[in-house]
């Protein structure tokens, strides 16, 4: 063996007979820092002044402590050591005892031969190294491990950007335990105004607490750790780029020093704190991109808001009082803004003109081709002689029909108009759900033990939806309304609505309302007629809204 005085391995010898004692001190002085002792208990106060040793050589029989129990006392606190004992008999339980208690890793009869001895301890020095070097590797596996988990448990904690760049140098900072730790964000390549700091407790209080600029300004350019070594080794200032490895974007820059000489890193330690920068990275990135996602949304959500505003004035806010009718609307988007609209008109004529439509879609697409289908609509019926509904239909398909489907976006609505001069309504269906006529007085005064059975009329003349064929066509229906009739208008929002009711073992079920089940409710309604009760019990049975709800209703009194 050759190795440098400070790289010798350490051995300790122990045997109570002087003699054996200095031969094997002269044997291994060469190539081991040998220490001896003439006793169990002395090789044990050495143990604690110099600590873990390499090899431990050991004589079985001596007096206070043999060297099965010497050897296992050394077991827990230094479970690298190799142990060698010596033993002048050959007593099997005693040697069983020594590997299994002591973990003896060779055992040798006394007298023993030089080359036997000095080949058992060669194997035994190799072997040392082989476990010294995997333990020192799973340690610092463990301490990664450990640091990691720290670091990023306290960095994973924040979502707010600012917050976690905080969290990240104070935890690096102090698991590193640096004197200092500063944090510079970096933006489109320059180094932001502000910085983040950590300074360790027993550190003095200095003005100038970052680390040399020369290192972070190097990081900047280079985008690779920078660092100051003393003696080539040892590291007591570095600078480490946070760099988002998929896009190449250099996130912020961690400088660190230590102001302990004593206590300086090294280049393992670089190497762990290069990874841990390179996963607080990673989770840089995804803040800064949920925070940037947060901002888009509030803006987005602001601009919803204006729209919606929009498209609420678009809808009447007020509906005409009207002396022998009465006309009510309700409209709940399914979300921010929808497709779904409707239009109460009075024509200085006289004609009351009543239209519900339903946009395919939701959201700001079907609210953007609703508020053009209102605009066109409302200029059709301003005309002096407006036509008739399927003529208005056919005009409102010419002028929407390319964007629609350039769109793959249709429209289903109903358009009316009703004359009280002679109680006639004529109105046109563009795939909409049939219109609803029934006289609601009557139901309303109807007890369960009557015997008159009032059905509903459905109106069921109607075409293709808007959009669909270059040219809208479709037959008009006609029907004449009676004082206490009412005509009732609604969404696929509404009949498609997903309802819990009692059925009539007392059992909730799950259904979907349907035309059907719009027609029960209507049946329980009182007099005079509420929509907006109407509206409140659909919903407050629905389990979620998933599409927009619009009703409309003219009652001839």
């Amino acid at each position: 063996m050759s190795r440098g005085k400070s790289e010798k391995l350490k051995l300790l010898v122990v045997d109570d007979e002087t003699d054996n004692l200095d031969l094997l001190y002269r044997t291994f002085r060469r190539d081991f820092q040998v220490y001896k002792a003439e006793s169990a208990p002395k090789a044990l106060a050495i143990l604690d002044e110099y600590g873990e040793m390499g090899i431990i050589i050991s004589d079985q029989r001596m007096p206070e402590m043999n060297g099965t129990e010497f050897l296992s006392k050394t077991v827990d606190r230094f479970p690298n050591t190799i142990r060698i004992l010596l033993t002048g008999y050959t007593d099997v339980e005693d040697l069983v005892d020594a590997i299994n208690s002591g973990q003896v890793f060779k055992y040798i009869t006394k007298p023993w031969t030089p080359e036997e001895l000095k080949e058992t301890v060669d194997r035994a020095a190799e072997t040392y190294k082989v476990l010294k070097q995997r333990t020192n590797e799973l340690s610092r596996a463990l301490q990664r491990e450990s640091v990691f988990n720290d670091i990023m448990r306290a960095i994973r904690e924040e979502i707010d950007y600012r917050r976690m760049l905080g969290a990240i140098v104070e935890s690096v900072g102090q698991n590193f335990a640096a004197t200092h730790c500063i944090l510079y964000p970096v933006e489109d390549n320059h180094l932001t105004p502000e910085l983040f700091a950590y300074q360790a407790a027993e550190a003095e209080d200095d003005s100038d607490i970052a680390p040399k600029s020369a290192l972070v300004q190097s990081v900047l350019e280079t985008r690779q750790t920078q660092f100051d070594a003393t003696d080539g080794k040892s590291i007591d200032q570095l600078a480490v780029p946070l760099t988002n490895r998929r896009e190449q974007t250099l996130l912020a820059i961690l400088a660190l020093d230590r102001d302990e000489s004593d206590r300086p890193w090294t280049l393992e330690d670089v190497k762990l704190i290069e990874s841990v920068a390179e996963q607080a990275a990673l989770a840089l990135s995804q803040a800064r991109l949920y925070n940037r996602t947060q901002e888009l949304v509030q803006k987005m959500l602001a601009e919803l808001e204006v729209a919606r505003q929009i498209q609420s004035n678009l809808l009447r806010q007020s509906l005409p009082e009207l002396e022998r009718e009465k006309v009510q609307a309700c409209c709940y988007p399914a979300r921010g803004v929808g497709g779904d609209f409707f239009e109460v008109y009075v024509h200085p004529q006289g004609d009351v003109w009543l239209a519900l439509g339903d946009v395919s879609g939701k959201g700001v697409p079907a609210a953007l081709f609703m508020a053009s289908a209102i605009s066109v609509m409302r200029r059709e019926l301003a005309q002096d002689n407006p036509p008739d509904p399927e003529i208005v239909m056919q005009n409102l398909n010419a002028i929407l029909s390319e964007d629609l489907t350039s769109n793959n976006c249709f429209i289903t609505m109903v358009l009316a108009r009703y004359t009280p001069a002679d109680r006639q309504l004529v109105y046109a269906n563009a795939g909409h759900i049939y219109p609803l006529v029934w006289h609601h007085r009557t139901v309303a005064k109807q007890s369960p033990s009557a015997e008159v059975e009032v059905e509903p009329q459905f109106l069921k003349t109607r075409g293709v939806p808007l959009g669909i064929l270059p040219v809208w066509k479709a037959k008009s229906g006609t029907i004449s309304l009676q004082p206490g009739d009412v005509f009732l208008l609604t969404s696929d929002g509404i009949t498609e609505a997903t309802v819990t009711q009692i059925d009539s073992n007392g059992q909730k079920k799950t259904t979907m309302l349907q035309q059907e089940g719009l027609w029960k409710l209507l049946q329980q309604e009182p007099s005079p007629l509420d929509l907006s009760h109407l509206l409140d019990r659909v919903r407050g049975d629905s389990q979620e809204q998933e599409d927009d709800q619009t009703i409309l209703s003219l009652e001839v009194l």
